[in-house]
């Protein structure tokens, strides 16, 4: 499933839409780490059976948001800095990969879709929002960016390792005194990549991964 298929809720399988739901409260820390999750009580929550839930449940475990453990249960990962490392390792590399093929071959519509983003992210005032509220813009531009370069895989990919890190970043957040210039980053990244320049996309990509792993590191 893409981001693609995630914009289109009323075509999903009921097991989709638990996955995205719980996948949303862990990416915020509404369900916060290494709390044991309920599959009964998850599924009165979201008005949906447990069997989706538990099935939502075993593809979380995949994405490294939740871990099953025999007789105990099933509990959200914890977020742990250290694993920074290793997901700015792998985000340094896909994530200006991703912008400059968005800025090769990106279609009228994902254009449009950015500059529309481009417009909105430059008239808001982030210190005034609330943190999901920040964090949503975040997830949506990045998702935007990804579906724009055509690689599902590539896609599917980034979206797995841009969740682990927005729970990094949920986690500090509240410590950030800069964290508004963090997300306007992206306006120059989308300007550059809808305006068909690889080159720029694909650096101001690199450096936003990099800004994020060093501000996320002089907070520990």
């Amino acid at each position: 499933m893409t981001a693609a298929s995630e914009e289109h809720p009323g075509n999903l399988s009921m097991a989709e839409k638990a996955y995205l739901a719980i996948r949303d409260r862990l990416i915020m820390l509404d369900i916060p780490p290494m709390t044991a999750i309920d599959d009964a009580a998850l599924a009165r929550s979201l008005e949906i059976g447990r069997t989706p839930v538990r099935e939502a449940l075993k593809r979380l475990e995949i994405d490294r948001l939740v871990v099953s453990y025999p007789r105990r249960g099933t509990f959200a990962t914890a977020v742990d800095i250290t694993d920074l490392a290793y997901i700015s390792d792998l985000r340094v590399h896909l994530e200006p990969l991703a912008a400059r093929r968005a800025a090769e071959i990106a279609v009228d519509a994902d254009l449009e879709e950015i500059g529309g983003l481009v417009d909105q992210l430059d008239g808001m005032d982030f210190r005034s929002m609330a943190r999901d509220e920040v964090m949503r813009w975040d997830l949506h531009v990045h998702r935007t960016i990804y579906h724009a370069a055509g690689n599902p895989h590539l896609e599917d990919t980034l979206i797995r390792y841009d969740n682990l890190a927005t729970r990094i970043f949920c986690v500090f957040l509240d410590r950030m005194q800069d964290f508004d210039s963090h997300v306007m980053e992206h306006s120059a990244l989308l300007r550059a990549i809808g305006s068909r320049k690889p080159d720029k996309a694909e650096q101001l990509a690199r450096e936003h991964v990099l800004n994020f792993d060093k501000a996320m590191r002089s907070l520990v």
